[in-house]
């Protein structure tokens, strides 16, 4: 700011002292960007300091001005999440104002007394788990789509109850989704490495018997890790095996992986419910050439015996996925929004966890539909020409597919299956 005093000008840096410093941003960027924005991980950079941050300033404000980060992709209103890193109205304008004026430091005095400590520099985000397992040494052979299953020991002969876990593919070049079956029935150990590989092949799913509450979990790109509420766990039973079945996309170099999955388990007796992961899909569809808007509808009843409460829940498409949601249809007619995305990016989706339960009472259904976009108007469409594209486990297939996480009402329906 400039002010005339005769023939004198003298300066006020009125902008730098009463705008928006590095000491305002900062923990903004750390409750929300450094998750992904830290060193090794999915980010292109990190953003743990000033330095980072006023290096990137101008495409940080490119992204967030496009909305496009941090890349939450709930819409707000459409169910509400733990741990939700979207940026609020005020918090998007006050990174953009920031860079606006000039990216400024701050007091380093302040800003260090002020900012929120940094994430810990450890791959695992929610500390060392109880429980580390790691597939052997594959590499992938030189295919567009490898499903391979990797039996795992729990090497625990006790049930445990599992409230959290993390999946850090090795080769993030090529582990294009994971997910974790629970085999009870030893199965997977008869079809490990019979081709002379380690694991086995298991296109279409891990071939074996899988029993309620087989799935634990999955990852995808973008899926953060977060712990289960409290008194809430998935069941591990004792001598059980982790059927890890991980699909290889590759998408440059050729190279062995060797992924890993850190469990995290609650305190004996501390569990009440423990959480069964249900699909909701239709597998039966064929999205046509050029269709720009094709629906593809699921539907889940609420029978008696499956009353309870939504934990939490996990949309997933391929490449032709464009809006997807979930809705709770109650006996009266009504309905509950349970998830809506409606900007759909295959690089970023996970297992999101309700901020309060959901009740799924008898006789309500929970609804989901998928719209896909099919033309040449998508950036993302891999088919050229253009080509019907119907359900399928390859990259370049569809799912129109979302899991609920659910804790029923009447548990002691649900027996454990004797370990073998």
């Amino acid at each position: 700011m400039l002010r005339w005093v005769g023939t004198a000008i003298l300066f006020f840096p009125a902008l730098t002292l009463a705008g928006v410093t590095y000491r305002d941003v900062a923990p903004v960027l750390q409750s929300k960007c450094q998750r992904c924005h830290h060193p090794n991980d999915i980010a292109p950079f990190a953003l743990m300091t000033y330095e980072d941050a006023q290096t990137w300033a101008a495409d940080i404000r490119t992204a967030v001005s496009a909305g496009v980060m941090p890349p939450w992709k709930p819409v707000p209103g459409y169910g509400e999440f733990r741990d939700a890193y979207g940026l609020t109205a005020d918090e998007r304008q006050l990174i953009l104002d920031w860079v606006d004026q000039g990216a400024q430091p701050g007091d380093p005095v302040d800003t260090s007394d002020t900012t929120t400590p940094p994430p810990p520099d450890s791959e695992w985000r929610l500390g060392q788990p109880d429980l580390v397992l790691t597939t052997p040494a594959f590499t992938p052979p030189r295919a567009p789509d490898t499903y391979r299953c990797f039996v795992l020991p729990s090497g625990l002969d006790d049930n445990r109850f599992v409230t959290a876990y993390q999946v850090n593919p090795g080769d993030k070049q090529q582990v294009h989704h994971v997910i974790l079956y629970i085999d009870q029935s030893g199965e997977a150990d008869k079809l490990d490495g019979q081709d002379g590989q380690p694991g086995y092949t298991c296109f279409g799913g891990p071939n074996v018997t899988l029993t309620i509450g087989g799935v634990l979990g999955g990852w995808a790109p973008g899926a953060q890790p977060s712990r289960l509420p409290d008194g809430i766990a998935s069941l591990l039973p004792g001598k059980a095996r982790i059927v890890m079945q991980v699909h290889y996309h590759p998408g440059g170099k050729r190279g062995e992986d060797q992924t890993r999955v850190g469990l995290y388990f609650s305190p004996v007796g501390a569990v009440e419910k423990r959480l069964v992961n249900i699909p909701i899909v239709n597998t039966k569809f064929v999205i046509p050439p050029g269709a720009t808007d094709y629906e593809v509808k699921a539907s889940l009843p609420i029978l008696p015996f499956l009353s309870g409460q939504a934990i939490t829940v996990a949309p997933h498409m391929h490449l032709l996925g464009k809006r997807i949601r979930l809705d709770l249809k109650l006996g009266d007619g009504s309905s509950k929004p349970l998830i809506y995305i409606d900007n759909w990016d295959f690089n970023w989706q996970g297992f999101y966890t309700f901020q309060e339960p959901v009740v799924l009472p008898a006789w309500s259904s929970v609804e989901l539909s998928a719209i896909f976009d099919n033309s040449d108007g998508n950036p993302r469409n891999p088919n050229n020409p253009l080509k019907p594209v119907g359900w399928g486990e390859g990259t370049n297939d569809e799912m129109a597919l979302g899991f609920l996480g659910v804790v029923f009402d009447f548990e002691s329906l649900l027996p454990l299956r004797p370990a073998r």
